[in-house]
């Protein structure tokens, strides 16, 4: 068996579908807020998978989880009742404020089913083949087809046109620029509640309240993807909550799963009445009792110990921390975000930093070529944001 981490680099490279261009890093195990590499070196984690790791590594109470449901039941398909995926289910409904829920194995393939759920509605009110959706500027909702369709950073797009058609793309945090671009056709209006990939842009309160207003009177369902900016991440459980708001359709992913693939997409019964029905839609992995068992043992860590709590009273230090260094450093730009999700904006790219950063023991990544994004797992400590803070200081010196 291989011992040498160059030696599992290069048959990695001989083998993968070049779609990444990878760190040189083989990591091997977790524990708490680090992971170690196949050499044992240890690294501070503020990337956390992309926000996946929302409860650390080496949580105990998730593996045993996982590993009892294991002994049961992995896998049935939708073809019948499954119990992790019914509790998980109600959970889920409750905890968003929907009715109904469709599991998915990731992220991308939620924003699929949002897709085709406000078409489908659309359509029955009205049969037609050519409504319209309005999406964001500097969006991302993921690589599939429909998905990417939707992500408003057209060098994604360009190898892979015309993609599903009747996308209109509006300006982020402006709502004349959305209706501007709305008509009879339109059905639905899609966005991130934070912009990720974007790079960390939150919502605007009178934005996102006046949208939701404009899609309730012209009957445009609004898709809220909160894929990475859920789960706790904004110091809310998910980020429309912070402007009192409720989404017609949300897709999850990321955190819910604890690091399993596993996302969703929630409705409300309004929707679900005119929208999706047998035949439709369907997912042989999705919702499989393994799966459902990780969700159902992230949303009983959450609750149990208050994660969203410790972001909210971590946050103000987090941010102070950052705001700090920007004072320091005159090629730090801005500091933006919300909770755990923040961003520190350079006049210039970050490559050559997140790549100091890790020879120092410290993963970060970035949300576009000039801006660092910290999405660390949610329960990090004073201690972990000092050292970040130190060891970022030092490279920027």
């Amino acid at each position: 068996m291989m011992s040498d981490e160059m030696n599992y680099m290069e048959l990695g490279d001989k083998y993968f579908l070049h779609t990444y261009n990878r760190f040189p890093i083989v990591l091997d195990r977790g524990e708490g807020v680090c992971l170690y590499d196949v050499n044992g070196k240890e690294y501070l984690d503020f990337a956390a998978g992309i926000a996946v790791y929302a409860l650390g590594y080496g949580n105990k109470a998730y593996n045993e989880a996982l590993k009892k449901q294991i002994d049961k039941l992995i896998h049935t398909s939708n073809l019948y009742y499954n119990a992790p995926a019914a509790v998980a289910a109600q959970k889920l409904c409750k905890i968003t404020g929907m009715d109904r829920v469709f599991f998915t194995n990731s992220g991308t393939e939620a924003i699929e089913g949002a897709i085709k759920s406000a078409l489908k509605y659309a359509y029955s009110k009205s049969p037609a083949k050519d409504y319209e959706i309005i999406a964001m500027e500097s969006s991302f909702h993921g690589r599939s087809m429909g998905s990417l369709s939707v992500t408003g950073n057209e060098h994604y797009r360009e190898a892979f046109g015309p993609g599903i058609g009747n996308i209109r793309f509006a300006k982020f945090n402006d709502i004349q620029s959305i209706k501007d671009q709305t008509n009879e056709k339109t059905c639905a209006v899609i966005l991130e509640t934070v912009q990720g990939e974007g790079g960390i842009h939150p919502a605007r309160a009178e934005f996102i309240k006046e949208l939701r207003a404009f899609c309730t009177e012209k009957d445009i369902l609004l898709i809220l993807d909160e894929i990475q900016c859920g789960m706790g991440r904004t110091g809310h459980l998910f980020a429309y909550e912070a402007y009192g708001i409720l989404p017609d359709i949300v897709t999850v992913a990321k955190a819910v799963g604890g690091g399993f693939p596993v996302g969703a997409f929630l409705m409300t019964e309004r929707v679900a009445e005119k929208s999706l029905c047998p035949g439709d839609h369907g997912s042989t992995y999705g919702g499989n009792p393994l799966a459902c068992a990780a969700v159902n043992e992230v949303l009983r860590q959450f609750e149990e110990r208050d994660i969203v709590g410790h972001v909210k009273e971590l946050t103000p230090y987090l941010e102070k921390t950052l705001d700090g260094l920007k004072e320091k450093f005159d090629c730090i730009t801005d500091r933006r975000g919300a909770g755990f999700m923040q961003a520190l904006e350079f006049n210039k790219p970050v490559g050559d930093l997140i790549k100091a950063a890790q020879a120092k023991g410290l993963l970060l990544i970035s949300a576009g070529s000039n801006v660092l994004r910290l999405v660390p797992p949610l329960v990090i400590e004073k201690e972990a944001i000092d050292k970040m803070a130190a060891i970022l200081e030092e490279c920027l010196k």
